[in-house]
């Protein structure tokens, strides 16, 4: 195949999200804390989506491709891959306080537990 037969628009092909791939995620549970680390890669902060609507975590990204400066890909079997998953949140957790990294591909999100669900001590009286 030769760059002739290859068109504009083909060439831009690569580029564009062609499958929704769930993402390997952990989740980890402290007294205090949710921890949920999902694994990312090729994803940035400008093309991550990290919301709560209706008590459910929604994790959207798009994943890009690194083409050097002044080069554009004529041919390219690997296509960017979008990332998404969802999570159920239980009312015992205070969505207004979650937290939000990515570093190097992974994504970890902070979830705190609401001070009432905490475990705690009851005080038993005499009488």
């Amino acid at each position: 195949m030769s760059d002739k037969n290859v068109t504009k628009q083909e060439r831009q092909q690569p580029t564009k999200p062609v499958a929704t791939i769930l993402p390997d995620v952990d989740v980890w549970e402290d007294a205090a804390v949710i921890t949920l680390t999902a694994d990312l890669p090729g994803v940035s902060n400008k093309g991550l989506n990290v919301r709560v609507d209706n008590n459910t975590l929604l994790i959207d990204g798009d994943a890009s491709l690194d083409i050097p400066e002044g080069m554009e890909a004529v041919y390219a079997e690997l296509r960017t891959p979008h990332f998404r998953c969802s999570f159920a949140l239980s009312r015992e957790l205070d969505t207004a306080r979650i937290d939000a990294k990515l570093k190097d591909g992974v994504l970890t999100v902070t979830i705190p537990k609401a001070e009432t669900a905490k475990p705690h001590r009851i005080e038993v009286r005499n009488g």
